[in-house]
């Protein structure tokens, strides 16, 4: 009987272990529709995809708030210099534009909100560079996850 109750003392706690290590993982996304990214620093940002034309047009437009653990990963089908404007989007954003290899190739820091009902908004492009993603993620928080020109972002290519 002892050898029984050892055994079941045994695997509760590899089963225990293995609850905590999967629950502790910062590879796993907290939610399957959701895609994380590794920044330099190594905090996971959990993203939206946008990777159909609605679904880029709309972006974070009307969102009264953004996680500093969220974001939202646009994905191109070829690289370009895309364009990116803030209408009806209520929260200030950095705006990371990515090349094929996933490295940033420009930053646009607290990108403002645009109040405006036209399509006067302002546009935000890379300098020079085509890019295939683009990520928004809450105003201010780029320099924190030491995101800058020339650094690689880990995900898994949806």
């Amino acid at each position: 009987m002892r050898l029984i109750d050892s055994l079941i003392v045994v695997l509760s706690i590899l089963l225990m272990t293995l609850v905590v290590a999967e629950a502790s993982s910062p590879t796993l996304a907290a939610d399957p529709g959701l895609l994380p990214i590794r920044t330099p620093s190594g905090i996971i940002i959990q993203t939206e995809i946008a990777d159909t034309s609605v679904k880029r047009a709309t972006g974070l437009m009307y969102r009264e708030r953004l996680d500093k653990d969220h974001g939202m990963l646009f994905i191109f089908g070829q690289p370009l210099p895309w364009t990116i404007w803030m209408k009806n989007t209520k929260i200030a954003l950095d705006l990371i534009w990515l090349d094929e290899k996933k490295r940033v190739i420009h930053i646009e820091r607290q990108v403002p909100i645009c109040t405006k009902s036209d399509d006067s908004c302002p546009q935000y492009r890379p300098n020079s560079s085509d890019a295939i993603y683009v990520l928004e993620i809450a105003g201010g928080t780029v320099d924190g996850y030491k995101i800058e020109k020339g650094s690689k972002l880990e995900f898994k290519t949806p």
